[in-house]
C-alpha cells in the first residue's frame, strides 16, 4: 500500500463528529478579544445602568425602552447560548445546558424578570469565560514538527549538486550535506567518516560517530566536516517522516476528558425541566383553585432558581485556580481537564537524557596510574585541544593548574581516537581498541565501566583514563522520593540511551524497572503495553522530539518546557517551564488539591440549589431571593477557589 504523504493538514488535530468544544469562539488569538471580553463587558454596564435606572424609576425608562434596554443587554452573552442550544436541539440532543439556560433566562423576559434574565445568563457567559482563560488554545496542534523537517538537499544531478526538495529525491542519488546542516533524508554514509546529532531521533546528546556505509538518518545534524550520502528512503519513508506520522496517530487515539459540568448538566437539566412542567400542571389535579398563569409563574421561577450559574462559575473557577498555583510554581498545564487526569496516575515513565539528567557531558572520574592527575590532564587536553569532538571539549572544561602542554604531529585513527607526540613522548588517547592495537595492555577494571571512557597511555604505558557521563539534575533523587511519597506505585524508566548507561542510572535514582537501546517505535509500544493493563493510568515525561508519539499517547504526556524540543511541548498535556523533575510530584499535589476544592464547591453550590428549588416550588422564594442566593454561592465558591493561590506547596 502506498503510504499517505505526510503534509500541514494531516497534523491538524481532528474533531470528533458532534463534538462541541468549549474554545469555539474563546480563542485568545489576535483579533478575538471582541468575541471573548467584549460582549461580557457591554451586558454588564448596560445591566448595571438599567437597575440604576430601575432604582431611581427614570420616567422614560418605562415599557417598551426598559424591555428593549434588557433585550439589546441580553443578545451579547444571550445570543451565543441560545444558538448553541438550538443546533443541539436539532441534532437531536435537548437537554444540554444551553437549552436550560435559554428557556430559564427567556422565561424570565416572559414574566417580567429582565434584570434577573440578563444577570442569569451573564454569569455564564464569565463562567465560561473563566474557563476559556485557563486553557491556553486546544491541545494537539503539532504543527511545529514541520519546523523539524529538513527545507531542502543538496542532490547531485548533471555534474554538479542542486538544491531541491527532500521529497523530490529519488532513491540512489548522491546528497551532499554541509556542516549544521540536517541530514534530509535516510542512506548510507558515502564519506569516510562522520560526526552526527541523533538527538532528534534518539532523544540523546551524545553526538553518533560512524564510518563509511553506514546508515545516516533523515533529521540528524552533520558537525564536523562535508558528507555525502547514499539516499535509501524516498522521504515519506524517511525516520523524521515516521515520527510525524506516529504522533498524528498518537494524537488521534486520545480522547479528550470532558469536564464534570457537561456530564452532570445531561442528568441535571432534563430533572429540571420535567419537574418544572410538573409544577406548572400536576397541581391541577390537587388544587382547588388552580390557576394556570399562577403555576406558570411559579414554575418559570423555578426555572430560573434551577439556572446551574453557581455551577457553571464555580466549576471553572477551582480549575482555574489550580492553573494558577500550577503556573505560579513552574508548571503550565493545557486543560483543566489535565488536573483532574493528574490525580488519576498511578505509573510514571521517563525518559532519562533531559529528564533527569542534564543532556550534557562532564567528567565524572579521573583515573591517573603513576602520574599526578594534573600532570596526567595536561596531556590528554593537549591531545584534545586538536579535536572538535563534544567529548573533548568535556574534557577540556577541566581545571588545571601549572603550564599548558603542547600535542605535535597529532593524527586521527579513525574510530579509535588520536595519536601524537607532547613534551617528546608519544601519548595515545581512545578507546580500548586503539590501545590493544599498540600493544597497550588495559587493566580490567576499566571493563565494567558503563560510561563512556576516554584511554589514555604515554610511552608505551597505560597511564590513566577520564569517564565522561551525562549528569544526573541537583534534584533527580528528591524528584524520584517526592513522587513514591505522592502515591504513584510504579516509576519506569526508557531511554534510547545504551542500555548499560540507562540501568546504571536507574538503580542510582532507585526506579523500578529500566530499559535502554529503545526507538521511538519501542517506547511508544512499551507505554502502549502499559495502557493495557487493567487500572494502569500512564504519565510519560520526556523532553526530545523523539518523545513526542510517548508524550501523545500517555494518559498524561509531561514535557521538560525550558530546554526540551518545541514538538514534545507543542504535544505534551502538562509542561515543566523550569526542567526539574521535582516539579512532577508538586503538580500532582495541586491536582489533587484542585480536585478536592471543585467538589467542595459542587457541593456548596448543589446543596445551597436544592434548598433554593423546593423553596421555590413552594412559593417560598422570590426571583431575587433566588438571584441573591446564585450569587453568593458564587462568591463563597471563588473565596474557596482563591485558597489554591495562598497554598504552599513545598
Amino acid at each position: 500500500m502506498k503510504k499517505k504523504k505526510i503534509n500541514l493538514r494531516d497534523l491538524e488535530p481532528k474533531k470528533q463528529q458532534g463534538e462541541h468544544s468549549h474554545d469555539d469562539g474563546h480563542n485568545h488569538g489576535n483579533g478575538s478579544a471582541f468575541k471573548t471580553y467584549v460582549p461580557a463587558i457591554i451586558s454588564f454596564t448596560m445591566l448595571i445602568i438599567g437597575i440604576g435606572l430601575d432604582y431611581f424609576d427614570v420616567s422614560f425608562f418605562k415599557d417598551w425602552i426598559r424591555i428593549a434596554w434588557y433585550g439589546i443587554a441580553y443578545l451579547p452573552v444571550g445570543f451565543p447560548v441560545v444558538k448553541e442550544g438550538w443546533i443541539s436541539i436539532k441534532k437531536g440532543d435537548f437537554f444540554t445546558e444551553f437549552f436550560l439556560m435559554s428557556i430559564a433566562t427567556i422565561g424570565a423576559f416572559v414574566i417580567g424578570e429582565y434584570p434577573e434574565g440578563v444577570a442569569v445568563m451573564l454569569f455564564y457567559a464569565v463562567g465560561e469565560l473563566f474557563q476559556s482563560a485557563a486553557v491556553n488554545r486546544a491541545k494537539g496542534n503539532i504543527k511545529a514538527l514541520l519546523d523539524v523537517r529538513p527545507k531542502e538537499a543538496n542532490v547531485f544531478r548533471e555534474g554538479d549538486y542542486k538544491s531541491v526538495s527532500p521529497e523530490v529525491v529519488n532513491i540512489g542519488e548522491k546528497i551532499q550535506i554541509r556542516v549544521g546542516e540536517k541530514i534530509p533524508l535516510d542512506g548510507i554514509l558515502l564519506s569516510e567518516k562522520a560526526s552526527l546529532n541523533t538527538a532528534a531521533l534518539t532523544g540523546e546528546s551524545k553526538p553518533d560517530s560512524i564510518q563509511k556505509e553506514a546508515k545516516v538518518y533523515a533529521g540528524s545534524i552533520n558537525l564536523e566536516s562535508v558528507i555525502e550520502v547514499e539516499v535509501t528512503n524516498k522521504f515519506e519513508d524517511s525516520s523524521i517522516a515516521r515520527i510525524l506520522d506516529l504522533v498524528q496517530n498518537a494524537t488521534a487515539r486520545k480522547s479528550k476528558t470532558e469536564l464534570f459540568i457537561r456530564q452532570f448538566a445531561r442528568i441535571y437539566t432534563p430533572i429540571v425541566v420535567f419537574l418544572a412542567i410538573g409544577v406548572t400542571f400536576i397541581p391541577y389535579f390537587f388544587v382547588d383553585d388552580y390557576v394556570f398563569r399562577d403555576w406558570l409563574y411559579r414554575a418559570l421561577i423555578f426555572l430560573v432558581i434551577s439556572c446551574p450559574c453557581a455551577l457553571v462559575i464555580s466549576i471553572p473557577l477551582g480549575y482555574f485556580g489550580g492553573l494558577g498555583a500550577a503556573s505560579k510554581n513552574g508548571i503550565l498545564f493545557k486543560g483543566a481537564s489535565f488536573l483532574d487526569a493528574m490525580t488519576k496516575i498511578n505509573t510514571l515513565v521517563m525518559d532519562k537524557t533531559g529528564t533527569v539528567t542534564k543532556g550534557v557531558f562532564k567528567i565524572k572520574e579521573v583515573k591517573a596510574i603513576d602520574w599526578k592527575e594534573t600532570e596526567f590532564m595536561q596531556y590528554l587536553m593537549a591531545m584534545e585541544e586538536q579535536s572538535t569532538h563534544p567529548i573533548a571539549k568535556a574534557i577540556l572544561e577541566y581545571k588545571s593548574e601549572g603550564e599548558d602542554f603542547e600535542a605535535q604531529d597529532v593524527s586521527e585513527i579513525a574510530g579509535k581516537g588520536l595519536k601524537g607526540t607532547v613534551n617528546g613522548k608519544t601519548v595515545l588517547v581512545g578507546n580500548k581498541a586503539l590501545m590493544t592495537s599498540n600493544g597497550i595492555e588495559v587493566p580490567s577494571e576499566t571493563d565494567g565501566i558503563v560510561e563512556s571512557i576516554v584511554m589514555v597511555s604515554i610511552d608505551g604505558n597505560f597511564a590513566g583514563y577520564v569517564t565522561i557521563a551525562d549528569e544526573l539534575k541537583d534534584d533527580a533523587h528528591q524528584a524520584i522520593k517526592q513522587i513514591r511519597d505522592s502515591g504513584i506505585s510504579k516509576i519506569i524508566m526508557l531511554s534510547g540511551d545504551k542500555d548499560s548507561i540507562t540501568q546504571q542510572v536507574a538503580k542510582e535514582l532507585n526506579i523500578d524497572w529500566a530499559k535502554g537501546g529503545l526507538l521511538p517505535e519501542d517506547k511508544l509500544n512499551e507505554v502502549e503495553e502499559l495502557k493495557k493493563q487493567s487500572g494502569t493510568k500512564v504519565a510519560f515525561i520526556g523532553d526530545g522530539i523523539n518523545d513526542a508519539p510517548v508524550l501523545a499517547i500517555s494518559d498524561v504526556g509531561i514535557a521538560m518546557g525550558g530546554l526540551g524540543s518545541d514538538v514534545a511541548i507543542e504535544t505534551a498535556d502538562v509542561i515543566i517551564q523550569t526542567d526539574q523533575p521535582s516539579k512532577i510530584a508538586r503538580a500532582i499535589k495541586i491536582g489533587r488539591s484542585t480536585r478536592r476544592i471543585v467538589w467542595q464547591n459542587i457541593g456548596l453550590a448543589f446543596g445551597v440549589k436544592v434548598i433554593v428549588l423546593i423553596l421555590g416550588a413552594g412559593g417560598l422564594a422570590t426571583m431575587w431571593e433566588a438571584v441573591f442566593a446564585d450569587v453568593g454561592v458564587a462568591l463563597l465558591a471563588i473565596l474557596n477557589a482563591v485558597r489554591l493561590q495562598k497554598m504552599k506547596w513545598g
